[in-house]
């Protein structure tokens, strides 16, 4: 995986505090290789910008990285693109990938085996957009910083 940083200290209502991404090859081990990352980057968050990041947060962030970048990995041909943001409010997870099917969750169904993620990541995420790009789609989910 690559990565690129921006810690450029915007603080703007609608600008990130600090953003990295990552290109995934689909490989054995991308998926914690994704988590890793993102764990890494909130650690740098917390010392970087003295953010409140809170084991929460950093726990629901692996949770919706390892489920977007699962589901990108399987359904998806080529690579993959993740970004994580932080903004004084939210930990924003998008995922990139060059299938254009939108993906729909599903009613919630306890005898279904597999196909939970997407209702995982809306279950606990505080926002969830899905774009089309002009080569397959975006999914962005934004993650509260601050607990409930």
């Amino acid at each position: 995986m690559g990565s690129h940083d921006d810690g450029d200290g915007c603080t703007g209502a609608d600008r990130h505090l600090m953003q990295t991404g990552y290109a995934i090859g689909g490989e054995d081990g991308c998926i914690a290789d994704a988590r890793r990352h993102a764990a890494a980057f909130l650690e740098r968050v917390r010392t970087e910008q003295h953010s409140s990041v809170t084991d929460r947060v950093m726990d629901l962030t692996r949770l919706v990285v390892s489920e977007l970048v699962t589901n990108a990995c399987k359904y998806a041909p080529g690579p993959v693109l993740m970004e994580l943001r932080v903004t004084p409010e939210t930990v924003d997870v998008i995922v990139w990938d060059s299938d254009p099917t939108v993906p729909e969750a599903h009613a919630a169904d306890a005898g279904r085996v597999g196909r939970h993620g997407l209702e995982i990541v809306k279950a606990v995420t505080q926002d969830l957009e899905i774009h089309r790009e002009p080569v397959g789609k975006r999914i962005t989910a934004r993650i509260a910083l601050a607990d409930p």
